[in-house]
C-alpha cells in the first residue's frame, strides 16, 4: 500500500504489513477485538476496518455487493 505524506491513518497501518479477510458482518467481526481503525469506506460498496490480533495487523473487509461485480477481473487473483 502507498500513502500520501499527509495521510492521517495510524502509523501502524502505514508501516506494518498486514493480512486481509473478507467478512460477512464487519461489526460482528470487530466485537471484542483491538480496533486500530474503525470501519470506513475507501470505495463504494466496500467497508474496511483494521484490528490487531496479538502482534498481527489484520484488515477486515465487507462488500455490500458481490466482489465479482465490484472488481470483475477473476484472472487477477489466480496463481
Amino acid at each position: 500500500m502507498n500513502f500520501d505524506e499527509d495521510s492521517t491513518l495510524p502509523d501502524i497501518i502505514k508501516t506494518t504489513p498486514h493480512i486481509a479477510f473478507e467478512v460477512d458482518d464487519l461489526e460482528a467481526a470487530l466485537e471484542g477485538k483491538e480496533v486500530v481503525l474503525s470501519p470506513r469506506s475507501p470505495a463504494e460498496h466496500v467497508t474496511v476496518a483494521f484490528i490487531k490480533d496479538g502482534r498481527t495487523l489484520v484488515e477486515l473487509i465487507q462488500f455490500d455487493r458481490p466482489e465479482s461485480e465490484l472488481w470483475p477481473h477473476p484472472e487477477k487473483f489466480r496463481i
